[in-house]
């Protein structure tokens, strides 16, 4: 399949420094200080942006996302600027009345990570009606969005099919691989896969693959004994897992089944779980994608779409997008990079994720020390 998504300029690395990178994308926050509207028609600093999440079994989306929305729009309106925030816990309707609820509320603009993106078009149409500016966050939503926020989705797949090959070395030819997609209903499950099936196609035997929905990891943790019955336990070299929260319950299975040797586990979005099992040797790596700069970004964007900025010439939005609804949507796609053994402390710990004493407790501390993480 195809991705439905074009660059105007290729994202394809991320340094040490990313981090620091977000000054150079900031934008001062615009108005006269007076509540309401200004003399030109552009909204003041108090404003209120709605933001929507998709579930509480991420554990990025109330640790990160939620709280760094929060501070990135009150530090661009001078403390002014509100976020309402609703999570629909994985329900599509429960999220549909959300957004229904917004638009009800006269929020300024609607960040919404949508739980199923075709069936929250009708709610973006509506809030277009009400002249209420929706971005897309993290999910490309359909319907008409004014902007989308995400990483560069088909690398993240790509990022680990390469480590799935890069750990089978000259054994990938004949090596069998389980891949253990996300929910169909997401339209990044189909990014990651096809970036995924990019590099390991060809490579290696891809012996069964499983769609997950809802990312649950009880369904996921399901088809990986499936899976270890109808290839053998000790015949599967490597588990493509698109998330951290499937890559738990792909290694729950593994181990229930008698594994003695773990074979290398991907991941995303690196949860703390899954780093820790990363210190163990327990799952082989993970996607980490900067949660602060999608965040903040993703309030640069809110923000000036309610002030009457220009996100495509404030640089922004430097890349495209085409949903199946809409063409050439503006968009903001952050890099990723792979996070293994080797580079923890120059990830999420430079980027202030996670300290070492998060990471490295009791059960993990040898496992820590013997990587220089201390």
């Amino acid at each position: 399949m195809k991705a439905r998504y074009t660059r105007r300029a290729a994202v394809r690395h991320l340094s040490i420094g990313l981090a620091v990178s977000v000054s150079a994308l900031s934008l001062a926050a615009c108005g006269d200080g007076g509540s309401g509207d200004s003399a030109d028609g552009k909204k003041s600093n108090d404003i209120t942006v709605g933001l929507l999440l998709p579930d509480k079994d991420t554990a990025r989306f109330e640790r990160f996302d939620y709280p760094l929305i929060k501070q990135e729009v009150a530090s661009l309106t001078e403390n002014r600027g509100k976020v309402r925030y609703a999570n629909a816990e994985a329900s599509v309707s429960r999220q549909s009345e959300q957004f229904r609820q917004m638009i009800a509320d006269k929020v300024d603009v609607i960040l919404v990570d949508a739980v199923n993106s075709k069936a929250i078009a009708p709610d973006v149409r509506k809030a277009k009606a009400a002249g209420i500016p929706v971005v897309a966050y993290d999910r490309l939503a359909e319907g008409p969005v004014d902007a989308y926020v995400s990483h560069d989705n088909e690398l993240v797949g790509q990022v680990q099919g390469r480590a799935i090959l890069g750990e089978l070395g000259e054994k990938a030819e004949n090596s069998k691989v389980v891949m253990m997609n996300g929910d169909p209903a997401d339209p990044n499950t189909a990014r990651f896969k096809d970036g995924a099936l990019s590099e390991l196609q060809g490579q290696v035997d891809i012996v069964a693959q499983y769609d997950t929905k809802e990312w649950k990891p009880a369904i996921a943790k399901a088809n990986m004994a499936k899976a270890i019955k109808a290839v053998g336990l000790n015949d599967i070299a490597a588990v493509y897992s698109a998330n951290d929260g499937m890559a738990g319950a792909v290694i729950e299975a593994l181990e229930e089944a008698g594994a003695t040797r773990m074979p290398p586990v991907t991941g995303q979005d690196a949860n703390l779980d899954a780093v820790q099992r990363v210190v163990s040797g327990e799952q082989y790596m993970t996607v980490y994608k900067s949660f602060l700069l999608e965040a903040t970004n993703a309030a640069k964007i809110a923000v000036a779409k309610v002030q009457g900025r220009s996100i495509e010439f404030a640089a922004l939005t430097r890349e495209t997008v085409d949903s199946p609804t809409q063409k050439n949507i503006p968009a903001m796609l952050v890099p990723v990079v792979a996070l293994t053994r080797d580079n923890i402390k120059e990830t999420v710990i430079t980027d202030g994720v996670y300290t070492v004493k998060d990471i490295c407790t009791a059960k993990y501390r040898a496992d820590c020390a013997a990587i220089g993480l201390e």
